[in-house]
């Protein structure tokens, strides 16, 4: 089992993330909801958020529904979208529009820093391209924009577009510590629906981050594969960390 979240008694904080594409919200919502909430998170970095006609609203009920607040993103970053439950001290936020290739649907960054305990980490949600080169440079811009914080820790996650050996992911992970590899937990494959299932969704972090667990949390009490299906089309991506206080 991945350990529960707590703040420790010098500042430190273990917390939840997840990173879901839910496909705007098209599919079973209360599905969707009740996988969101079994899996407890801290933090949840969204893809694929409504974009359009009343997108705030849609943001506004998914996390009443999940306990959750909105961070930051939706229409204003392109897609991606962070929400965070109560234990998160915001200190800042920003949505990001990445350059437009075009002919190429958009894309962004859902961005904060905030502080869980003692502990200050920045955050970011993105969804990459479909173009391969495009994409490539995204990963760039993702690892230029988290250097650029001056928060002591960072957690980028999302759908990144194409498995652990794409030029893309391979950047990512060299820079970031790629929570599955370092601490499997779960299932693998966050997308399924095509032969063969593919890891394209995943959860970085910085390496100072202690890795405690992470993966498809398929086996969680209270997610059902019933719910799992009719979600969305993408597999959630579960991984529990651990922030140091700072010294």
């Amino acid at each position: 089992m991945l350990p529960n979240p707590v703040t420790e008694p010098d500042g430190s904080a273990v917390i939840r993330a997840l990173s879901y594409n839910i496909r705007s919200m098209r599919d079973d919502e209360e599905a969707l909801a009740r996988v969101i909430r079994a899996c407890a998170p801290d933090l949840v970095f969204v893809q694929e958020a409504p974009r359009f006609f009343r997108w705030r609203k849609h943001a506004a009920r998914l996390a009443a529904k999940t306990d959750l607040v909105v961070l930051s993103g939706g229409a204003t970053a392109a897609g991606p979208l962070l929400l965070c439950s109560l234990r998160a001290f915001v200190e800042r936020t920003e949505d990001v529009l990445l350059p437009r290739t075009p002919g190429l649907h958009r894309r962004g960054f859902a961005t904060a820093v905030v502080r869980f305990g003692s502990a200050r980490v920045a955050v970011l949600s993105a969804h990459l391209s479909l173009d391969a080169a495009e994409r490539r440079a995204q990963a760039g811009l993702l690892l230029d924009r988290l250097g650029s914080t001056d928060a002591p820790y960072a957690i980028a996650a999302g759908d990144i577009n194409e498995p652990p050996t794409g030029p893309a992911f391979r950047r990512l992970s060299t820079e970031l510590q790629d929570c599955w590899t370092v601490a499997p937990w779960g299932g693998e494959h966050t997308f399924t629906r095509c032969a063969p299932p593919r890891r394209i969704d995943a959860i970085f972090a910085t390496r100072d981050v202690e890795v405690l667990g992470c993966g498809v949390p398929a086996s969680l009490p209270d997610i059902t594969q019933s719910d799992l299906d009719r979600a969305t089309d993408h597999l959630p991506v579960l991984a529990t960390l651990r922030l140091p206080a700072p010294r």
